[in-house]
């Protein structure tokens, strides 16, 4: 098996070795070149052209983020970033990264350790295979508002990964505010969901919040799961829908788990939901869609042409738990056409 060739983009001497120490020692990764800044980083990206590249944000000379968007329309490469509690990676995802994870504390060892045997070389494994430019492709159709129709009853979910925050930003973007209540699994880093909602609710013209246990699920309203250690799960509590959070184990990996939210929105809304999977790797949420077409809800999937990893999708589709297969600009209008049938 070919092994993935990596560039390690980082400015600190004591970080960057143990980058290519610990991911050299991964059968399936070689770290080819290091590089401290931006102008190091593009001579070795000419010269050793890796597979994929990881950059810390906070550089010299350049920032990461400004790095990234000169180099991403000239040398799309996928790029995993790096980063400290910021909203920055957003605008890294935009400019075309394929995923983030969280710098660690390189005081806290059991963080550390965990950080750069497991979590980073999955995301470069999962970047290796990433659909470059997927979203740029979408079309973002203007929506109407719908006709006027009861909505307190009705249930929207969606469930994401790898390249999620882009395809669900296209998708809420063209919601209006007659939208159901919204509920959302968004695989992310823990402490990033709050900035991520923050940023939505800003750009979209639907409230979007980050959850918490007891929160109603009201229409025009979109509440994203925290990341950490609990899953986000559907109850109905005399007549009107909430969400509520219940600390347990990973489950596919994932806490939050999309499959945990869409088991508890096929039991608790049934023939009045509908459920959305979005880009991603591995197989999250596909049982629970299944399950949630066989109870009547409505079901839409996101297509490979596209999906940044179509995972999650084609689990999902090869099931026979995906009614309808869109590309992710024409999701939000099959919603509302299906919504207009509810």
């Amino acid at each position: 098996m070919r092994q993935i060739k990596v560039l390690v983009v980082e400015d600190s001497l004591v970080f960057r070795e143990l980058l290519v120490q610990n991911l050299n020692k991964d059968p399936a990764i070689c770290v080819v070149a290091t590089a401290r800044d931006p102008y190091e980083a593009r001579d070795a990206i000419i010269e050793h052209k890796p597979d994929v590249m990881t950059l810390d944000l906070e550089l010299p000379r350049m920032s990461g983020l400004e790095f990234l968007k000169k180099l991403m329309p000239q040398y799309p490469l996928p790029v995993v970033v790096i980063s400290s509690l910021s909203d920055k990676v957003f605008e890294a995802l935009g400019a075309g990264a394929v995923e983030f994870v969280a710098k660690p504390t390189v005081t806290d060892r059991t963080q550390l350790e965990a950080f750069v045997r497991n979590e980073l070389p999955i995301k470069i494994k999962v970047a290796s295979i990433a659909h470059i430019g997927a979203i740029k492709k979408a079309v973002r159709p203007v929506i109407a508002e719908r006709s006027g129709k009861k909505s307190d009853d009705l249930i929207v979910a969606i469930g994401a990964s790898t390249g999620g925050p882009e395809a669900t930003s296209n998708i809420l973007k063209q919601f209006g505010t007659d939208i159901p209540g919204t509920v959302l699994v968004q695989h992310m880093p823990a402490g990033f969901t709050e900035m991520y909602a923050k940023r939505l609710d800003d750009e979209c013209r639907v409230r979007v919040k980050e959850a918490r246990s007891g929160d109603p699920v009201l229409p025009g309203q979109v509440l994203i799961a925290p990341a950490g250690d609990s899953h986000m799960q559907l109850v109905n509590v005399n007549g009107a829908y909430q969400v509520v959070l219940k600390k347990a184990p990973k489950v596919n990996g994932h806490c939050p788990s999309v499959d945990m939210l869409f088991h508890s929105v096929a039991e608790t809304a049934g023939k009045h939901a509908i459920g959305i999977i979005l880009t991603g790797m591995g197989g999250d949420g596909a049982k629970g869609l299944l399950e949630m077409r066989n109870r009547g809800a409505r079901t839409i999937g996101q297509d490979e042409s596209t999906c940044v990893v179509y995972g999650m999708p084609k689990v999902a589709y090869d099931l026979g738990a995906v009614e309808y297969q869109e590309k992710i600009g024409d999701i939000a209008r099959r919603t509302y056409a299906l919504l207009d049938k509810m």
